[in-house]
């Protein structure tokens, strides 16, 4: 028979045993300045928002929710020559695929899309009512339609052709750019306005024409600067019309980022 000294041996053995189990445990808390934690989480949730919804990506000058409208039209075969589908089908495409967030934000990205006084060029046509520039609404997505228009059908040439890189979609089932070949500068053709965590970005729209004369000479004159190139690039040129003032005030925006237009309709 054991031993009652036998039994507290074997009990004491297995109680070592269990130790590093606990030692473990105690390995998984990290020691950390409650400022200094804030400071990276700040900067990780900047970053997420920054690159994942509020501003666009310079090579295409499109912000996620935008791409991937125009991808799922493009795979819904929604061309400029096609005819026009339910801006519900749409929305449901991109939703299903590409974007799991709010069908309210989908649709009022693609009626901004297709509207004609907040887009100098249009990357969606549409078909019923858009809403009107005094700030009537769009209609509800199930009486409106829309495919792409010619300009967003140049970003995105050449997409299957290996031109841009690809990525999972939100839950594996298939993929997505990453971003657009983007035939144009749809950045400064559009414009832009975007606000994140801790940083902002407010950018006009500009005339195609004088854009594409501004990247020819600068292809001949790489060391152009900025005055040479507003000898092609006046200035912005927004999509309602308007004469535009303040030459200095504009050249400074150019120049280091920060700068006003004086308008006059």
């Amino acid at each position: 028979m054991a031993s009652e000294d036998d039994s507290q041996d074997s009990q004491k053995d297995n109680n070592e045993g269990e130790q590093p189990a606990n030692d473990a445990a105690g390995d998984r808390v990290i020691a950390q300045s409650i400022t200094g934690e804030m400071k990276d989480a700040y900067i990780d949730y900047a970053m997420s928002v920054i690159t994942a919804r509020a501003l666009p990506d310079v090579r295409d000058g499109l912000k996620p929710v935008h791409r991937r409208i125009l991808y799922a039209m493009k795979k819904m075969g929604l061309t400029s020559g096609a005819k026009f589908r339910k801006s519900a089908a749409v929305v449901g495409e991109v939703l299903g695929k590409y974007h799991p967030h709010g069908d309210k934000a989908v649709y009022d990205s693609l009626v901004n899309m297709a509207q004609t006084f907040s887009s100098r060029y249009p990357l969606a046509i549409g078909q019923g009512n858009f809403g009107s520039i005094d700030g009537d609404p769009a209609a509800a997505m199930r009486y409106t339609e829309a495919k792409m228009s010619p300009v967003a059908e140049s970003l995105l040439s050449d997409i299957n052709k290996d031109t841009v890189d690809f990525r999972d979609n939100y839950d594996g089932t298939t993929t997505e750019p990453e971003v657009l070949p983007a035939a144009v500068p749809g950045l400064l053709l559009n414009g832009t306005l975007g606000i994140a965590v801790g940083m902002a970005t407010k950018i006009p729209p500009h005339n195609l024409r004088e854009i594409a004369d501004a990247v020819v000479h600068l292809i001949d004159n790489d060391d152009a600067t900025v005055g040479d190139l507003m000898e092609h690039v006046k200035g912005p040129d927004f999509p309602t019309g308007a004469m535009v003032f303040g030459e200095e005030d504009i050249k400074s925006a150019y120049t280091d980022g920060r700068g006003g237009v004086v308008m006059r309709g």
